[in-house]
């Protein structure tokens, strides 16, 4: 297993906040802020000054608007939250056949467009040749991507290279009654994700090696659990139906993005160039439109999807393990330091200063030890910044915090999988090659 080196030591003092004199702790290595009146919680916002009366009515217009939008999506994830908390349906019948129907209309006209192409290179007429050449390569572009799947690509960890891996992974999903994944591809992300792919849909799971690095042993039980939860969770945005009719809307509206606007065309071209910038531009703004559509129909379905992922992350590893994993992903600023602090030390012979100054050079006990000694202050800043910005992984989860509060609300049970030294000392050396490669590859600046 990878020695953790100890945590470096705290030279925290107790200091007044300047704000509402409450005491603070100021710790050098992170952000110094009141949790009383949460001053310094984040960077002040640049002050703009609006020169003219109605540059700054505009400013006023877009922040009421910025403002309604946080709080139409704050409600809606509350919304969300409380409902799956309750065991209620997290979203109504309507919204997912109003998804299908708009994925299938989609669909429809990427079939339309491929059928009229066909029908236009029967023809005689070289014209509508050269034109359905064109509605034939819109029409590929428009085919629904299935992904692609290869096993031998450098960053997938085999099954025969690595046997205590896959067992671990086949025992949670066992576990959640799902099959066993097909390949493990390791990179050097923050992150972790799960998919299918290729025409038979097999599952590829990714594992981001700093992530993983960065949890205790249970926690990343709790990943695992977490990832192939999406496999059973009913998530109707991983089908193959809505999730290629939203690749399509994001083909057709970067396809109809106007060009900038030429200035140097006269008479019948510029009214041509009129006319084209107008029918692109509505056809762009439909694009869109429908984008945001199969967007809001989907929302509900897909947040209430990841929430249950999170509580089949606590059955299988625990309640508690599935929370400190979530709250984890909120260490990615510590994550990007250990690796920009260890680009800068000297490559060539890394010479004594440099040894002294990082006593274990290994990166990934560096990163283990440097999130598992964030500051206590410094994790609730991070919380309670999530909580404000409604913080996520990305826009289709629900915010960090919330999550985190459900497993909260849960009863620890007893984990249906547990991992044992000798099954992770395995796994350590099976990921060895690939932890030398991709610190190589995070140290390329």
């Amino acid at each position: 297993m990878i020695p953790t080196p100890a945590a470096p030591p705290s030279a925290a003092a107790t200091t007044a906040c300047p704000e509402c004199a409450a005491p603070i702790v100021d710790d050098p290595r992170v952000r110094t802020w009141c949790p009383a009146c949460e001053w310094n919680l984040t960077d002040p916002s640049p002050v703009v000054e609006h020169r003219t009366a109605r540059a700054r009515r505009r400013a006023e217009r877009e922040e009421r608007r910025t403002a309604a939008r946080e709080r139409a999506v704050r409600a809606r994830v509350e919304h969300v939250h409380d409902l799956v908390a309750a065991d209620a349906p997290a979203h109504r019948d309507l919204s997912a056949l109003g998804a299908y129907a708009l994925a299938g209309l989609v669909h429809l006209v990427s079939l339309g467009v491929l059928a009229g192409s066909v029908l236009l290179l029967l023809t005689d007429a070289w014209p509508a040749r050269v034109l359905g050449s064109v509605g034939l390569l819109l029409a590929f572009l428009l085919r629904p991507r299935l992904g692609s799947f290869r096993a031998e690509r450098e960053d997938a960890v085999t099954r025969p290279e690595a046997p205590a891996l896959y067992g671990l992974a086949d025992r949670v999903a066992v576990a959640l009654g799902t099959r066993p994944v097909d390949a493990i591809v390791v990179d050097g992300s923050f992150n972790a994700s799960f998919g299918k792919h290729g025409p038979r849909r097999r599952s590829v799971l990714h594992l981001g090696l700093p992530l993983w690095y960065a949890l205790t042993p249970q926690q990343r039980v709790a990943l695992l659990g977490h990832e192939f939860g999406h496999g059973v969770n009913g998530d109707n945005r991983r089908g193959l139906w809505l999730h290629s009719a939203g690749n399509a809307l994001v083909e057709w509206f970067r396809l109809t993005r106007p060009a900038p606007h030429d200035l140097h065309h006269e008479g019948l071209m510029a009214i041509a160039m009129w006319v084209s910038r107008l029918f692109l531009r509505t056809a762009n703004l439909a694009a869109y439109g429908l984008l945001i559509a199969l967007e809001r129909l989907t929302v509900r379905a897909g947040q209430a999807a990841e929430y249950r992922a999170d509580r089949l992350a606590a059955d299988t590893a625990g309640a508690g393990a599935a929370a400190g994993m979530l709250a984890m992903l909120l260490n990615g600023p510590t994550v990007e330091t250990v690796v920009r602090r260890r680009r800068a030390v000297p490559r060539q012979g890394r010479n004594l200063s440099s040894r002294q100054a990082l006593p274990d050079l290994d990166l990934w006990a560096e990163i283990a030890a440097d999130c598992s000694s964030v500051p206590a202050q410094e994790r609730e800043r991070r919380l309670r910044l999530s909580a404000r910005e409604l913080g996520a992984v990305d826009s289709t989860h629900p915010p960090t915090h919330l999550r985190i509060r459900l497993l909260e609300q849960q009863p620890e049970g007893e984990p249906t999988v547990r991992t044992g030294a000798a099954e992770l000392d395995a796994v350590e050396a099976e990921l060895a090659p690939y932890r030398r490669r991709i610190e190589r590859e995070l140290m390329v600046v």
